[in-house]
C-alpha cells in the first residue's frame, strides 16, 4: 500500500513529474525551432520549412484535449494517481520513439508522417498530466496554501524548459552544426528514458487524494463526468478555458518562438539565445514560486489579473528591448513577460481546479486548460510566424500576444461566480485567506 506523505512531498512528486513531462515537451518545440525543418521538411524553403515544423509542434497541443478527457474521465472515476503514471508513461514512450526516428532523407514522406504521428502521442500524454499534477497538489494541500502549494506543477513547466535548453545547449558546444543536424539532436530525446525511470519511482510512492476517496466513499462519482461537467458547471468551462489563455500563450512565445524568433529574423547565434533562455529560466522559476505564495495572501483572481494586465501592457516595449539585438537588453524583454506568466501561472492551478465538484474536477479543470493550450500554446505561435512573414514587423505579433492576454483577462471576470456556485469561495479571488470560510467540506486526514 503506498505510503501517505504530507503535502509538501506531494507538492514535489508533482513537480519532478511535471519537470520530466515538459523536458519531454519543449525539446520537440526546440528542435522544431533548430532542426527539423531540414531533416523532415528539406523540400520546403527555409520559411516553408520553419512553418512546417512549428506546425508539426502544434498538432501537440491539438491533441492534448484527447489527453485531458481521457485522463480527466478515467482520472475522475479511477483516481488521480493511476493516471499521473500513465500520462508519464506513454509521454516517455513517445518522446524515446523520435529520438530513434529516421529522417526524410532514410524513408522520405514517411519521416513527417511518423514525426507528427509521435507529436500526437505526445499532446496525450502531456494532456493528462496538467489537470492530474494540480489536483494532486492542490487537493492535499492546506486551505490556506493551495496557490502555493498549485504553483509546484507550474513551476515544473520553467524547469522542464531549462533542462530541455540546457540540454540542446550542451550540444550546440559539443558537436559541429553539421553534426547536430545530422544526429546529436537525438540525444536529448533518448535521455528522456532514464528521466522516465526516476519519474514513475516518485510517482508510484504518493497516495491518492483524500477529497477523491470521500467522493468514492460517498458514491459521488459520475458514469460519464465530461457529460456531468457540463451539465453541472458550464459556466466554470467557459471562463476556465478563457483564462487559460494566457499562461501557454506566454509560456511558449518565451520558450519556442523567440528562441527562433531570435536566430532567424534578427540573426543572432542559436547558443546565445538559449543561453539567454536559460539565464531566464532560473527567475522565472523564483518568481513563479512567490506568486504562488503571495496568491493565498493577495488572492488568487487578483494576482491573475496583474499578470495578464502586466502581458498586455509590456509586449510592446518587449520588443523594443528584443528586436535591439544586445543581449542584456533582449533579457531584460524577456524577463519582463516571464513575470507576467509567473503572476498568472502562480494563481491559476488554485483558482481553475477548485471551480469544479471533486466528482468532475480532473475531467473540467483538464479539459479548461488544454482547451486554452490548443490556442494559447500551439496556434498562436504559429499565427505569430504567420503574422511577421506576412508584415515583416513585430507590431502584429504584439498585438496577437497582447489581445490572448486581454481575453484572458476579461474572463477572469465571472470567476468568483463560478466558483459560489460549487461552494467554494475561499478558493476565490480577492479575499485574503481566512476571509471567507470555505463552504466545501474537506475529510479529515485517515
Amino acid at each position: 500500500m503506498a505510503s501517505r506523505p504530507g503535502p509538501g512531498r506531494i507538492a514535489l512528486a508533482s513537480y519532478i513529474g511535471s519537470v520530466i513531462e515538459w523536458y519531454d515537451f519543449n525539446i520537440y518545440g526546440l528542435a522544431a525551432a533548430l532542426v527539423f525543418s531540414k531533416q523532415f521538411f528539406p523540400e520546403f524553403s527555409d520559411t516553408g520549412g520553419t512553418l512546417a515544423s512549428l506546425a508539426a509542434f502544434a498538432v501537440g497541443f491539438v491533441a492534448r484535449p484527447l489527453g485531458a478527457l481521457v485522463a480527466g474521465h478515467f482520472g475522475d472515476r479511477l483516481g488521480r494517481k493511476s493516471m499521473l503514471v500513465i500520462s508519464l508513461l506513454v509521454m516517455g514512450v513517445a518522446t524515446t520513439a523520435i529520438g530513434l526516428l529516421p529522417t526524410y532523407a532514410t524513408i522520405g514522406v514517411w519521416a513527417p508522417i511518423l514525426l507528427v504521428l509521435l507529436r500526437l502521442v505526445q499532446g496525450v500524454g502531456v494532456g493528462g498530466e496538467w489537470g492530474g499534477a494540480a489536483l494532486m497538489a492542490v487537493e492535499h494541500a492546506p486551505p490556506n496554501r493551495r496557490a502555493l502549494y498549485g504553483s509546484f506543477p507550474q513551476i515544473g513547466i520553467p524547469t522542464g524548459i531549462l533542462l530541455s535548453q540546457l540540454a540542446f545547449l550542451l550540444m550546440t558546444q559539443f558537436f559541429s552544426t553539421s553534426a547536430l543536424e545530422s544526429w546529436a539532436w537525438r540525444l536529448p530525446f533518448l535521455f528522456s528514458a532514464v528521466l522516465i525511470a526516476v519519474g514513475l519511482l516518485v510517482r508510484m510512492s504518493i497516495a491518492e487524494t483524500d477529497e477523491f476517496q470521500h467522493a468514492r466513499q460517498n458514491q459521488d462519482i459520475a458514469r460519464i463526468p465530461l457529460v456531468e461537467v457540463f451539465r453541472r458547471s458550464p459556466l466554470q468551462v467557459l471562463s476556465g478555458s478563457l483564462l487559460s489563455l494566457a499562461g501557454p500563450t506566454l509560456g511558449t512565445f518565451l520558450s519556442v518562438y523567440m528562441i527562433s524568433y531570435g536566430t532567424r529574423q534578427l540573426d543572432m547565434d542559436s547558443g546565445t539565445m538559449l543561453w539567454i533562455s536559460v539565464a531566464l529560466s532560473v527567475p522565472w522559476i523564483a518568481m513563479m514560486l512567490v506568486a504562488g505564495h503571495a496568491s493565498d495572501r493577495m488572492g488568487r483572481k487578483r494576482m491573475f489579473m496583474a499578470g495578464t494586465g502586466l502581458a498586455v501592457l509590456a509586449v510592446g516595449p518587449m520588443f523594443l528591448l528584443v528586436n535591439t539585438a544586445v543581449v542584456p537588453l533582449v533579457f531584460m524583454g524577456l524577463l519582463l513577460m516571464a513575470l507576467a506568466n509567473s503572476l498568472i501561472n502562480g494563481s491559476q492551478p488554485a483558482m481553475l481546479t477548485l471551480m469544479f465538484p471533486a466528482a468532475v474536477r480532473y475531467s473540467g479543470a483538464s479539459l479548461c486548460y488544454q482547451i486554452g493550450s490548443i490556442v494559447g500554446g500551439g496556434i498562436v505561435p504559429l499565427l505569430s510566424a504567420s503574422l511577421y512573414a506576412r508584415f515583416g514587423t513585430a507590431s502584429a505579433v504584439a498585438v496577437l500576444i497582447g489581445g490572448v492576454s486581454a481575453a484572458s483577462l476579461l474572463a477572469v471576470v465571472p470567476v468568483r461566480r463560478a466558483l459560489l456556485d460549487v461552494g467554494a469561495v475561499s478558493a476565490d479571488s480577492d479575499a485574503p485567506v481566512g476571509a471567507v470560510r470555505e463552504t466545501e467540506p474537506v475529510p479529515p486526514r485517515s
